[in-house]
């Protein structure tokens, strides 16, 4: 079956939504998603989203900006950080105006709060003052994430945007350099649609279950990497992983960093609050980068606390704070402490551990969603992305907390108007890809009809250990080999795979199957990339090469399928306009 839109939004959480939201009625505008729009992983953002507003104190963008730099460890492009930091406050404004409901202050203004790597100088007519962390995270509760999905999706249906709820994409159609459409299966029926299109945006999220314990949702299979990846096109900075240092031990469930925004403290088993030795000015709101490799230098050191299972964690401390903060501005966190680990957060420590949290890389796009066809200033005609699954770059190689809710809406807007302005320059109906959708066809008739070979679960499984102890937190080039070789002895394995559901309705077992490729092949390029970075930075810590070397690495890394095991690797330079590299401490 063959659907023609004028444009087509693969991907229903924030970026996606909000881009839909821009585009006028007098087009036809379609979203594509695995789940409902409303259980996108968007919901699962707690803490907030940042800009300068200054309700609470003084702020200004470019403080935001020289932040997000900084936070970046300096392979942000700093042109990109200065649009994303200077219309933070307009698209915080126009949430609002959306109907947004933001937690308050008392005279009714928008309430903020402190967050890790956020900051303001002591001293505003001196930037090089002593700097101290700032209230910049606009929020609700800690449920920030979970409202905005609600309040752009309520808009995109005000707007008579069409979904198409659990549609499993599977091929995007590039030839030539120009998009023309995706490929899915339809989880209901199993039948294979195409989907035609003007102009196709990716917002398909990340790839966090490549590793054991992460944050992120079951979807986050890195499916639009993937497709990317194997229509030909580049994928950025795929090393750079950002583990969250607050997930629920054993689980990976997030503990937001709202929790120490709102004067939450790490200690050890000693009961002694660490993050002073690691970042004495900021403590434990350093970004999360760094407060992840404290908390394992701990463990490393012995002063982790010892679990039932054998593994260590520490405490995050909360009985200090009023019980009316816990249970008003952190419900959600201090829920999951008492249900999912019979904590009591207003009387004992509530245990955690990093978790893989956020892809820094992914496809690269300019500061309008375009995507990029090669590492100079190429454009795939048609093709946009937004939200984690792009790289426009202004995380970097570490992302400071908030500044994802901030990327999805001014991004996903600016995709959104930049689709627009393309439709109305008289863009038509590219030809479509003549093996549109033969490839799906084969792939699921391979994985249904074979009868015997290796089931995806215990491949998941290998894989994600794996990536857990070889390319985590800490790496070097020994156990990065040892992954890249059993990856791809893996992914040999994946030719063989088999499922025991042969039927066509809600076959999970297939849709599982499929994204165990994704997974492999997503895996295969994070630790390409990162056995080929010889230096450290940001999420990217090489304990063979423990320094950030601005000589040789002041780049970001262009990954391209060649059909080999590994990927061919080139380069772009980093975009930097005021903030040269300078030594990171906080």
């Amino acid at each position: 079956m063959v659907h023609q839109f004028d444009v087509i939004i693969v991907g229903a959480g924030g970026a996606g939504l909000r881009a839909a939201v821009e585009i006028p009625s007098g087009y036809s505008c379609a979203v594509l998603t695995k789940v409902h729009p409303l259980r996108s992983h968007t919901g699962a953002a707690q803490g907030g989203v940042c800009a300068a507003l200054g309700n609470l104190e003084e702020d200004n963008p470019e403080w935001h900006a020289f932040d997000t730099v900084k936070g970046s460890d300096y392979l942000g492009d700093q042109d990109a950080i200065e649009v994303m930091c200077n219309d933070a406050p307009r698209a915080i404004v126009e949430l609002e105006h959306m109907g947004m409901p933001f937690s308050r202050t008392d005279e009714g203004k928008i309430a903020q709060r402190r967050f890790g790597g956020h900051t303001r100088p002591l001293d505003p007519d001196d930037p090089d003052s002593k700097r101290v962390a700032v209230m910049r995270a606009c929020y609700s509760a800690d449920r920030t994430g979970l409202v905005m999905l609600h309040t752009l999706y309520e808009n995109c249906i005000k707007n008579n945007v069409r979904f198409f709820s659990e549609y499993f994409v599977t091929e995007l159609l590039v030839e030539n350099g120009v998009c023309s459409g995706v490929v899915a299966i339809e989880i209901l029926t199993g039948e294979i649609h195409t989907f035609h299109a003007k102009a196709v945006m990716f917002a398909t999220g990340g790839d966090g279950r490549i590793w054991r314990i992460t944050s992120n949702a079951h979807v986050g299979t890195g499916d639009g990497f993937m497709m990317a990846y194997n229509a030909g096109l580049p994928l950025e900075d795929m090393e750079f992983m950002q583990f969250h240092p607050t997930g629920l031990w054993k689980l990976g469930i997030l503990v937001s960093e709202a929790a120490r925004g709102e004067g939450g403290i790490l200690r050890n088993k000693s009961g002694e609050r660490f993050m002073e030795r690691y970042a004495p000015t900021v403590k434990d709101l350093a970004p999360r980068d760094m407060v992840s490799r404290a908390i394992i230098q701990e463990i490393r050191e012995g002063r982790g606390i010892q679990g039932s299972d054998g593994t260590s964690y520490v405490n995050l401390d909360l009985t200090h704070l009023d019980a009316k903060i816990i249970n008003e501005k952190l419900p959600e966190i201090t829920g999951f402490a008492r249900t999912y680990l019979g904590v009591e957060p207003t009387k004992e420590g509530v245990p955690i551990q990093p978790t893989a949290h956020y892809a820094m890389g992914g496809i690269p796009t300019d500061v309008d969603g375009r995507v990029r066809l090669d590492n100079k200033d190429g454009i795939v005609r048609g093709f946009y992305a937004a939200g984690e699954c792009a790289c426009v770059s202004v995380h970097g190689a570490n992302r400071l907390g908030t500044n994802s809710l901030l990327d999805l809406i001014v991004f996903g807007r600016r995709g959104g108007k930049a689709i627009t302005e393309f439709l109305k320059s008289g863009a038509e109906l590219p030809k479509l890809k003549a093996d549109a959708g033969e490839w799906t066809k084969a792939k699921v008739a391979e994985i249904k009809f074979r009868q015997s070979g290796e089931k995806p679960a215990p491949i998941r499984t290998e894989l994600q250990q794996i990536m857990m102890d070889e390319c985590g937190i800490f790496r070097d080039a020994k156990g990065l080999q040892k992954a890249a070789n059993r990856i791809e002895k893996l992914r040999q394995q994946y030719k063989n795979v088999v499922i025991d559901d042969k039927g066509l309705q809600f076959n999970t077992d297939l849709l599982e199957a499929i994204e165990l490729g994704n997974l492999l092949d997503t895996a295969k390029v994070v630790v390409a990339c990162a056995l080929n970075r010889n230096e450290s930075r940001g999420g990217h810590s090489r304990e063979d090469f423990p320094e950030r070397d601005d000589q040789n690495w002041m780049k970001h890394t262009f990954a391209w399928n060649n059909g080999e095991a590994a990927p061919k690797i080139d380069y772009r330079p980093v975009s930097v306009t005021k903030y040269k590299p300078k030594k990171r401490v906080y």
